[in-house]
């Protein structure tokens, strides 16, 4: 247990700036493969996830970065001193995309047999993520499917009194996989703790980790309501553990932009203070290159060197109302804002070769036929208007409630002045004026300072979508993705 990462290096394609060592401005194939050994051996984070869900991926993961650096490797081995989980799609949500879990399950085994001669007899793979998960029977499919069909095949005779698949090929091995939840919608949040009981029922692991979701509760609810949702959830999650006995390790999927969690190198020690039962953050593609590398490297050390501690008591009554106040609104203001955000985000530059994915709020929504993007083109495509996402829904709230918030949100006026330094005041006449009043009342909640040369760019996107002039669009979107330090 004393060995779970700090920090996951994931492949979220929120950075405004290409890494050094890829050749193209989108991150794909083998850059990846370079991109893991980079994260490693260069910033000290221990963990990458592999991506196999909503990306074309590649399976030989482990034999490339074996092949290409082995003195790395016979040092530092694979799933003992550094790790690669996987994220596998889930076919309760994603039924066409089934196939390519039960493909990447089965190539855990062979992934096994890569590494022998560099790991002796450690899984250089063991962990699973699985996405969306709504129940224990989602997270049990995987375990049993991966015990007893592609582990237990090697049981089965080929033909009448013939040799075992086993004497055949060579044992299957890990024996069995860790299933780790990715939960990411309101009732999965704050039944995550049922769902982990329910799940470890019949199995007594060393730890259970659980993953919550930080980007798509806030394109579904509003920033603020995202932050209470959560903590709601670490809290349960660490009264459950108490009665386990089953340390329950959570993983926060934290970005860069305040939206998505606000994690980078220079508010490590915000995050750990308010999440400060989580056991692992993810490290993001805008936290990993949209900073120098000495600092990430310095923050990454930092954060390995904290430990896990206990949540911070959170007042579920009280957080409840506000996350219905904020809700409601944030819910009605993305609804007017909608158009906006999809005729933009066209042209938010593409980071990462990914699949077409469609975020839960489009799944959520599709009765009242509001789609949006995923939470970074979201996010990239406001505030290259002036727009912080973060001001959706805080119109709600009076003085007197944003004065309770600060009691369970610590760090909220730290997060919004982040955010709302991105504001363009200048744009707001383009929307009605009820939208107009909402977002005037949300900046009043905190002094931020003005940025006049994010002004600037940014008045002249929304002048140039305003009048269908996209020429220059991606490129004045991508400038001031860096002016930001994250793209989305």
């Amino acid at each position: 247990m004393t060995n779970v990462s700090r920090c996951m290096s994931t492949q979220h394609p929120d950075n405004a700036t290409t890494p050094f060592f890829a050749d193209q401005e989108v991150i794909r194939g083998e850059t990846e493969v370079k991109e893991a050994y980079y994260v490693f051996s260069h910033l000290d984070c221990r963990e990458q996830m592999w991506d196999c869900e909503g990306k074309d991926v590649d399976s030989f993961v482990i034999e490339k970065l074996l092949m290409k650096y082995p003195y790395y490797f016979r040092k530092n081995k694979l799933g003992k001193d550094v790790f690669i989980t996987l994220r596998v799609p889930n076919p309760a949500v994603e039924k066409s995309e089934g196939k390519v879990l039960l493909e990447t399950l089965e190539s855990i085994p062979r992934n096994f047999d890569i590494a022998r001669g560099f790991n002796r007899d450690i899984a250089p793979i063991f962990e699973v993520i699985l996405p969306m998960t709504r129940s224990h029977e989602e997270l049990n499919r995987v375990f049993q499917y991966y015990k007893k069909v592609v582990v237990g095949k090697e049981k089965t005779r080929l033909g009448k009194g013939g040799m075992t698949i086993a004497s055949w090929i060579g044992d299957f091995n890990p024996k069995e996989i860790n299933v780790i939840p990715l939960v990411e919608d309101y009732d999965s949040l704050l039944n995550s703790h049922l769902i982990a009981e329910k799940y470890l029922e019949d199995k007594k692991p060393e730890y259970q980790r659980i993953f919550l979701a930080r980007s798509d509760p806030a394109l579904n609810y509003g920033s603020v309501a995202a932050v209470l949702l959560i903590k709601i959830a670490l809290q349960r999650l660490y009264s459950k553990e108490e009665k386990l006995s089953v340390p329950i390790l959570p993983i926060l999927g934290v970005g860069s932009a305040p939206f998505r969690g606000n994690l980078k190198p220079t508010n490590i020690l915000n995050c750990t203070t308010e999440y400060p039962s989580v056991q692992t953050f993810t490290i993001q593609s805008s936290f990993k290159y949209d900073h120098p590398e000495r600092v990430v490297r310095e923050s990454i050390e930092s954060l390995n060197n904290t430990k896990r501690g206990k949540p911070l008591f959170i007042d579920e009554r009280g957080a409840f109302g506000m996350i219905g106040k904020v809700m409601g609104e944030y819910q009605k203001e993305v609804e007017a804002l909608a158009f906006l955000v999809n005729k933009i985000c066209k042209y938010v530059p593409k980071k990462r070769a990914r699949k077409l994915h469609i975020g839960l709020f489009g799944y959520a929504r599709s009765v009242k036929g509001i789609t949006l993007p995923r939470a970074i083109d979201f996010c990239a495509s406001l505030y290259s208007l002036g727009i912080p996402p973060e001001l959706l829904g805080l119109s709600a709230l009076s003085e007197r409630d944003f004065d309770a918030l600060r009691d369970i949100y610590v760090h909220v006026e730290e997060d919004l002045e982040d955010a709302f330094c991105f504001a363009n005041k200048n744009n707001f006449k383009y929307l009605s004026k009820d939208m107009r009043r909402r977002l005037d009342k949300a900046l009043k909640l905190v002094d931020s300072e003005r940025n006049k040369e994010y002004e600037e760019i940014t008045e002249r996107i929304a002048k140039d979508l305003r009048k269908g002039n996209y020429v220059n669009m991606g490129e004045n979107i991508q400038k001031a993705a860096i002016m930001r330090s994250f793209l989305g």
